[in-house]
């Protein structure tokens, strides 16, 4: 009669579990469970459209189908080479999401080794900086002289838009606040918004 260690048993069936789902889980099933799991925390509505929008245009026709655990270098270089120099932003953006996604499916024991989204030590040897593809520039500050005949322009517009901008530089606050502001941070008989941390 074989004696079996009951714990040895499940660890070792736990482990075939893993390695199965491993092989079966894609990078599109990968992301929307991480999309699932961290979505809910994201503030920025934007941000969390742009989310599965990017992975959609980007990354999924070429890693959407892959097993997260198959996902080298060579794979996720076919979706940044193309769109590096063209779009840095979003290419840098992609580039994040990717790792963030097959940072969680090593977390959960579907793939090994390094990440191959990694820019630090590893991406950043094979593709130049974003800087140096296209140099941040920033918009020049509109003089302070000027701001009576600028906010007299926007006052004379219709619209949710020129009122928002409008709000935007009375508060001297940054766009997205203004955008993602609520009635309830905003007391009308005191005249007083106050701006969540």
């Amino acid at each position: 009669m074989d004696r079996l260690d009951p714990i040895n048993a499940r660890q070792a069936r736990n482990a075939s579990q893993a390695a199965l789902l491993a092989q079966t889980m894609t990078f599109r099933q990968a992301a929307s469970a991480y999309i699932a799991a961290h979505g809910k925390t994201w503030k920025n509505r934007v941000h969390a459209a742009q989310w599965p929008a990017s992975l959609e245009a980007y990354a999924y026709p070429a890693l959407g189908a892959c097993s997260v655990a198959a996902i080298d270098t060579g794979l996720v270089l076919k979706v940044l080479e193309p769109i590096w120099h063209e779009i840095p932003d979003t290419a840098g953006r992609v580039r994040g999401r990717i790792e963030l996604v097959l940072d969680w499916a090593s977390a959960r024991g579907l793939r090994a080794g390094d990440n191959p989204a990694r820019w630090r030590g590893h991406l950043d040897k094979l593709l130049p900086a974003r800087s140096k593809v296209r140099p941040l520039v920033h918009h020049p500050a509109l003089p302070y002289r000027e701001l009576p005949k600028f906010i007299k322009a926007v006052r004379a517009r219709d619209g949710v838009g020129p009122r928002c901008l409008e709000f935007t530089i009375l508060n001297a606050v940054r766009t997205s606040e203004a955008i993602n502001a609520t009635w309830n941070e905003i007391d009308l008989k005191q005249r007083l918004w106050t701006i969540p941390a």
